[in-house]
C-alpha cells in the first residue's frame, strides 16, 4: 500500500514540475508596466525582464531613478515618473502606458512600489503614520490595479502584487504589516474576480531581504523620532533604556534574517510573468519558507511567545 502511495506522490511531484516550468511563448511582443523601479526588487526585475525579451514600462518616484534606468539606452526599457500616492500621477502614468502598448495590452502589471516607516510598538504611532504607509503599500496599489486594469484586461495577461510574508504573521505595529495583509486579501478577491477574463493574479511574499525598505538607518532615525514625541508617562512605562534595547534587538534580528540576494524574489516576480500556469502565491527566501510561514501556522499563543522574544519588555510590563 505504501509503496502505491508513494509512487503516485512521485508521479504527482513530477507532473507538477513539469506543469510549473511551461513557458508562455512570444514574450518580446509582451509589455510589462512595474511600480517602484528607484531601486531594489523593481530596479532589478525590469533589468532583468529586458533581458529576457521583454518591452519593460517602469515606473519611479524619483527623476534620478527615471535617468538611472534611460541610461541603458535600449528601446525596450523605458521610465516615468509615478508616484502612487497622486491619482494625477497615476493617470498620467497609466496614459503613457496606454500610447505605447496600443492594441496589444498590458501583458504584466506589477505592483512593486512600498515604504516600511513607520514601523514600530503600536502605542508610538498616531493615525498619520498609519496613513503614510498604507497610502502607497495598499491604496497606491489599488489605486494603480484599477486604473491599468482595463489595458491588462485587453491583454488577459498578469498582475503581480508584492505583499510580504508579514502580511500572513504581524511581526511589528505601524502600516507595514497591515498594509500588506490587505495586499493579500485585495490580491485573493481580484484573482477570483478576474480568472473569468483570463487574467492570473499572483501574490509575492518576500522574506527580509536588504532594500531600501529594510534599511536599518532609516528604520532607527524615525524610531528615534517616535520616541521623541512621546509623553513622559509613556516613556516611563517603557524605560529610559528600552529604545536602545529596542534598537539594539532589531539590528541583531535584521543582520540575521536579511538576505542580500535580490534575485530569490525577483525570480518569483518573473515567473509570475512566464509560467503557462503561474503559482497564486510565492514565498521567497529561507526565513520566508521554514520561519515565518510555519510561525504563522502555529497556535497564536505559542507564535505570540516566540516573537515576544525578538524584542525586549518595557520597564512596567506585568508579565
Amino acid at each position: 500500500m505504501w509503496v502505491y502511495l508513494l509512487a503516485a506522490a512521485a508521479l504527482l511531484a513530477v507532473w507538477w514540475l513539469h506543469r510549473d516550468r511551461q513557458e508562455v511563448g512570444q514574450v518580446k511582443d509582451k509589455f510589462v508596466f512595474i511600480t517602484g523601479c528607484d531601486t531594489g526588487f523593481g530596479n532589478l526585475l525590469a533589468k532583468r525582464l529586458v533581458r529576457r525579451g521583454f518591452r519593460v514600462l517602469a515606473g519611479c518616484l524619483t527623476q534620478k531613478g527615471v535617468d538611472g534606468l534611460q541610461s541603458s539606452n535600449t528601446s525596450t526599457l523605458k521610465a516615468i515618473l509615478l508616484d502612487v500616492t497622486d491619482c494625477s500621477s497615476i493617470q498620467k502614468a497609466a496614459d503613457w502606458v496606454q500610447a505605447e502598448v496600443g492594441e496589444k495590452g498590458l501583458w504584466g502589471l506589477v505592483n512593486n512600489a512600498g515604504r516600511a516607516i513607520p514601523i514600530g510598538p503600536t502605542e508610538w504611532m498616531k493615525m498619520e503614520d498609519y496613513l503614510k504607509v498604507l497610502n502607497v503599500n495598499l491604496l497606491g496599489l489599488m489605486e494603480v490595479t484599477l486604473t491599468f486594469l482595463p489595458l491588462v484586461k485587453k491583454a488577459r495577461g498578469r498582475i503581480v502584487n508584492v505583499a510580504s510574508i508579514l502580511g500572513r504573521i504581524s511581526l511589528a505595529g505601524g502600516g507595514y504589516c497591515l498594509s500588506k495583509s490587505g495586499v493579500e486579501s485585495f490580491s485573493d478577491s481580484l484573482r477570483r474576480d478576474m480568472q473569468h477574463f483570463g487574467i492570473q493574479v499572483c501574490i509575492i511574499e518576500p522574506g527580509f531581504f536588504k532594500t531600501a525598505v529594510t534599511n536599518l538607518e532609516g528604520i532607527e532615525n524615525d524610531l528615534q523620532r517616535l520616541w521623541d514625541r512621546l509623553s513622559p508617562e509613556v516613556r516611563e512605562s517603557y524605560g529610559q533604556n528600552y529604545l536602545a534595547k529596542y534598537m539594539k534587538a532589531q539590528q541583531f534580528s535584521m543582520n540575521i534574517l536579511c538576505d542580500g540576494d535580490l534575485s530569490k524574489v525577483t525570480t518569483c516576480m518573473e515567473h509570475a510573468l512566464v509560467a503557462r500556469h503561474p503559482r497564486s502565491r510565492y514565498a521567497a527566501g529561507w526565513d520566508a519558507k521554514l520561519f515565518w510561514i510555519p510561525l504563522s501556522y502555529m497556535p497564536t499563543r505559542l507564535s505570540d511567545f516566540l516573537l515576544t522574544l525578538l524584542l525586549p519588555k518595557p520597564l512596567q510590563s506585568v508579565q
